[in-house]
């Protein structure tokens, strides 16, 4: 762990339009440099780096932040790996706090294990390349296939003779640990404790993390002795740093193309990928043959929303199409499949097409899932009224698991027309099971999604909030709430919170006739609390609770811890708030000099304020006259009294907000 210092430290020394530069051409335009956005094609420039503040931004695709978040989502690292490599550039050392005797034990052994991968990975490479049968039947092998040595050397390919011990005896004679050759999974003991290799007489296949450490290998047997073999493919077993379920082949090679493109293929094998690879599609990753996991299906959230599944044409490719939908349904992916022409798969269609030819067939065959499997099953089901029946509560399952009540409804439209049958019913059905999801989670059905920033598109992973954190309790929904009015005088205060949050707005006596400055952290904290109010969205709750808690720290800046924050998501929202484009205000006075925010704090928090409550004071009283149009509401006596109470009180409580804000409102 980073000690905070440190962090600071190296954000400070990470200039923006030095980190930038080794990347992106920059040039001067006024106090800012302009740029091709390097996260999406484009010919004009619309990448902005400001050095004044620290920042950049597309104003294009949206992407940006600080020099940390820029590495982040560059070179697709994680928030520590991020600082490492900033470290690194600025000669910083970095100094992490001391571990436990135990996680010392436990990270050294990580690290042993990943050494000994390393020495597996350029063995077998030497092997394939300088070994007699290593070029003979790997290199045959791999040239058979088609794959170029450029795609061979990238693709870090290798081959283990028939020899069942060659690898081992020569890691044990480098000095490398027989327990790390058993923990990783490369040799097995026999009974009689002698080691044997895992991988013998196979072409190699290393598995990548990430980060570009490789975590696991598969080998293809191709000694013509085990050819009638039932296991044509043996894969490293869990152990401490493999675990399947989380891993993706390829991933650490088509990362940066998934997120420049905004969209990843999703196959079955290692040669599917590496073919696809040669052809020009990098954008591609598999799940090694095994069923998608929500680990797997999270990491590639990380990088896009969108995913497109290329099967085989078979009837097994059409089944396995199927499988894993409603996982990636659930994680609000955007979810289009592809079948390729019976007898094809990727490996085979990619060595007979280039880029274009190929992108060009799947741009003509994808569907999304809704019409793929409704007409997959459709034929399935012939005239049969029962099957039919399965068939719509299959999809309706499908759609239910989907997080946005807008897609829900799309795809519910959809569905009534391809199955001829009304919106209502298919509703209703889609409620009751999302009601059976929620109560077998053991928690309420809340359509709230995870927070993205309204300014930066394709943000993946949500921020983890403590319990307490999500228990606000208001009558407007909690979902797509973003276009309301008070949500965007929300966006405003949290803004001013980061950008002037330590500042002093007035001052006020204390209970010792003491003069005391009121912060604009404490002004907005206090006068949230005074009426019981509390932020719409969880991360501007977030920023203003941690702000309160560290407003009296030493020194404490609020824009700069927030930048700073290890918390990458929250980092970045702090980035957006405090860039310049989104000024709060421009006054001037009669000179036309121009009166910055900063220094009208205490005419610009109140008004945003007030405006604020009278905002949610509206948008609460709009909802509650929806609810009192309810007809199971209606039926309920003690429910609409209640909300006809509710509604009087508001009524009452903007009236003295309209007073206030000098308004005339009609009330109806």
């Amino acid at each position: 762990m980073i000690d905070q210092a440190t962090v600071e430290r190296i954000i400070d020394a990470a200039q923006i339009v030095d980190v930038v530069s080794d990347f992106v051409t920059l040039r001067k335009r006024g106090v800012n440099y302009t740029g091709l956005c390097p996260f999406h094609n484009e010919k004009t420039p619309s990448f902005s780096v400001s050095p004044a503040k620290g920042l950049c931004k597309c104003f294009s695709c949206g992407k940006g932040g600080n020099a940390v978040h820029f590495i982040m989502e560059h070179e697709q690292l994680s928030y520590y790996e991020a600082l490492k490599y900033l470290a690194r550039k600025y000669n910083i050392e970095v100094k992490e706090r001391e571990l436990s005797n135990e996680e010392k034990q436990a990270q050294s052994e990580r690290e042993s294990m990943f050494v000994v991968n390393a020495f597996a990975r350029d063995y077998f490479q030497d092997i394939l390349r300088n070994n007699v049968d290593g070029r003979s039947i790997g290199m045959a092998y791999f040239r058979q296939r088609g794959f170029r040595d450029d795609i061979i050397e990238k693709f870090q390919l290798g081959y283990c003779t028939d020899s069942h011990d060659a690898m081992s005896k020569e890691a044990l004679k480098k000095g490398f640990q027989r327990e790390f050759l058993v923990k990783t999974g490369l040799c097995y003991e026999t009974d009689d404790h002698r080691l044997r290799d895992r991988f013998w007489g196979r072409v190699i296949f290393p598995v990548h993390t990430l980060s570009g450490k490789v975590v696991a290998f598969g080998g293809r047997v191709l000694n013509a002795e085990t050819k009638g073999v039932k296991v044509k493919y043996v894969n490293s077993p869990e152990s401490t740093i493999y675990h399947k379920s989380n891993e993706l082949y390829g991933i650490y090679f088509a990362k940066q193309a998934i997120v420049k493109q905004d969209r990843c293929f999703l196959v079955e094998g290692y040669t599917d990928v590496i073919s696809m690879h040669q052809s020009g599609i990098e954008n591609v990753v598999s799940s090694s043959g095994t069923a998608l996991t929500s680990a797997q299906i999270r990491l590639i959230h990380r990088f896009t929303n969108n995913l497109t599944l290329l099967y085989d044409g078979d009837v097994a490719g059409i089944k396995a199409s199927l499988k894993g939908i409603d996982m990636l349904l659930e994680e609000g992916m955007n979810i289009k499949v592809c079948l390729l022409p019976d007898g094809e798969d990727p490996d085979s269609f990619a060595r007979k097409h280039n880029s274009t030819d190929f992108q060009e067939f799947i741009s003509k065959n994808e569907t999304d899932f809704l019409r793929f499997k409704t007409n997959l099953l459709l034929e399935e089901a012939g005239k049969d009224p029962l099957k039919r029946a399965e068939l719509i509560g299959s999809i309706v399952q499908s759609i239910a698991v989907i997080p946005e009540a807008i897609v829900r409804d799309v795809f519910i439209k959809d569905c009534g027309q391809l199955l001829h049958v009304e919106d209502k019913l298919l509703v209703g059905e889609v409620a009751k099971r999302r009601e059976l999801m929620a109560e077998k989670s053991n928690r309420p059905v809340v359509n709230q999604p995870a927070y993205h920033a309204p300014t930066t598109p394709n943000e993946a992973t949500p921020p983890p909030f403590p319990p307490d954190e999500v228990a606000y309790q208001t009558a407007i929904p909690q979902e797509n709430r973003e276009g309301e009015e008070f949500y965007q005088y929300e966006r405003l205060i949290i803004q001013a919170v980061v950008r002037y949050g330590e500042k002093t707005v007035c001052e006020e006596e204390d209970e010792d006739g003491k003069i005391v400055p009121i912060s604009v952290i404490r002004y907005v904290a206090d006068d949230l609390e005074t009426d019981e109010l509390s932020f719409h969205n969880p991360i501007h709750r977030r920023i203003l609770s941690e702000a309160v808690q560290h407003e009296n720290d030493n020194g404490f800046v609020a824009e700069r811890y927030f930048i700073a924050h290890p918390d990458t998501v929250l980092s970045r929202v702090a980035s957006e708030l405090a860039s310049d484009r989104y000024q709060l205000s421009k006054f001037h006075s009669k000179t036309q000099k121009i009166i910055t925010d900063d220094e009208r704090l205490m005419e610009l928090i109140p008004m945003l304020m007030t405006n604020f409550k009278n905002a949610i004071v509206t948008a609460e009283l709009k909802h509650i006259m929806y609810q009192l149009q309810d007809p199971a509401i209606i039926d309920d006596e003690e429910r609409c009294n209640e909300l006809m109470k509710r509604h009087e009180e508001l009524r009452e409580v903007k009236s003295l907000m309209a007073k206030h804000l000098g308004d005339r409102v009609v009330l109806r």
